[in-house]
């Protein structure tokens, strides 16, 4: 790897992770058509895609840091010390923060069971990849017709997180997309496109800090100083790509559908398909 690599590694994690044609499938396409995934060692790979997310997790704070105060304030207020309130009287924020910890359980659960599948070889064949990529954009293209699209954030309950929560558990198939999967969620509990792309990134905190921290150890073993700075580019491109990913995504999705996305998710499928057969 180069620094040319680095720069294009961290803006293809930047502006993929939260935009729902998944950061893992262009991340590892790009590595496999230039030759940069060493087969012997395929999980030194997921370690330094799994750390480059640290990029995207700074950008997703950042963006969303008036969000996040308030719910850590008052999720620390209402459920710590003299002040402490039943959940049925806690404020909008201190329940998202509960929401959050609730949707996160099944993917930390999922991920540590299953995580030497996930280390392997088989999360970077293409072809599992394409197959992701197809098959839930056909799910996204019928939850968008059958969605109601009637709820807003402020209307999540418990069954909504653990619902989402259960399907961001698909994202650890390379191709399906954490955004893709979790918004596409949202959408068949009726949530409005812009408020189950907002719940899906703030879900996404405790998930990209959880396996970047993760595979953090195996980094700083495994690659040399050269090695290091490379991976410090391609997190602080990722950084930059990633928050204007955020902007971009939710400003699109508050006058539009998800029929783009959809229709690119299959043609970089087929495209796939047909370069490895």
């Amino acid at each position: 790897m180069n620094i040319f690599h680095a720069i294009v590694l961290g803006l293809i994690q930047g502006l993929t992770e939260f935009i729902p044609i998944s950061s893992t499938a262009h991340l590892t396409l790009y590595a496999y058509f230039t030759g940069l995934i060493n087969p012997q060692k395929p999980e030194e790979w997921t370690t330094f895609m799994a750390v480059i997310q640290m990029g995207t997790l700074v950008s997703v704070l950042w963006y969303f840091r008036q969000d996040i105060y308030a719910i850590i304030t008052t999720f620390m207020t209402e459920n710590i010390g003299s002040s402490r309130k039943k959940f049925s009287e806690q404020n909008h924020s201190a329940q998202l923060g509960w929401y959050i910890i609730v949707g996160t359980v099944p993917i930390v659960t999922i991920g540590l069971l299953a995580k030497d599948i996930i280390r392997g070889s088989l999360t970077k064949d293409p072809i599992v990849i394409a197959s992701a990529l197809i098959i839930l954009a056909l799910i996204l293209f019928v939850v968008e017709k059958k969605s109601t699209f009637s709820k807003s954030i402020h209307s999540i309950d418990l069954k909504d997180s653990i619902f989402v929560g259960l399907i961001q558990c698909l994202a650890l198939i390379p191709g399906s997309s954490r955004s893709g999967t979790t918004i596409t969620a949202g959408l068949l509990r009726g949530f409005t496109r812009e408020s189950a792309a907002r719940f899906s990134f703030l879900l996404s905190i405790p998930a990209i800090a959880g396996s970047g921290i993760f595979e953090l150890k195996d980094a700083i073993g495994n690659f040399t100083s050269e090695n290091a700075l490379l991976l410090l580019v391609s997190t602080i491109v990722s950084g930059i790509s990633g928050y204007w990913a955020i902007a971009f995504l939710l400003k699109f999705l508050k006058t539009h559908s998800m029929i783009l996305f959809i229709v690119y998710r299959i043609i970089l499928g087929l495209f796939i398909v047909a370069c490895v057969n």
